[in-house]
């Protein structure tokens, strides 16, 4: 059983404050990174090679999950993998002018 958590990154606390629409759309875009990554690794656990796992268990289960969870909050925070910038810089184009002062966000090219 695997359940899709919201991500606990730090980021998430500008869209609850006084952020501006870049500031948020770029917590957004880092928190829909996490669940995407987190999905993705949920997806390749469930992959069974037919082995029996000696040391399964739904104790590994939990910890397998927490540990993917934890990977994805900080792939999503540090941008190794680029999908939210990618996302950042779409959406970015539909901000008000002022708002879009960066012209591109961090780490996109």
């Amino acid at each position: 059983m695997t359940s899709i958590s919201a991500p606990n990154l730090a980021s998430t606390k500008l869209v609850a404050g006084n952020a501006t629409q870049r500031e948020k759309l770029s917590a957004s875009a880092k928190q829909f990174e996490a669940i995407f990554v987190r999905q993705m690794l949920s997806a390749a656990r469930k992959a069974d090679f037919g082995g029996d796992d000696l040391f399964g268990g739904q104790a590994l289960d939990t910890f397998r999950e927490m540990q993917d969870n934890q990977f994805a909050d900080i792939a999503a925070q540090t941008g190794s993998l680029g999908f939210a910038a990618k996302i950042e810089a779409q959406v970015a184009r539909l901000l008000p002018h002022e708002a879009n002062s960066p012209a591109t966000p961090k780490g996109a090219k």
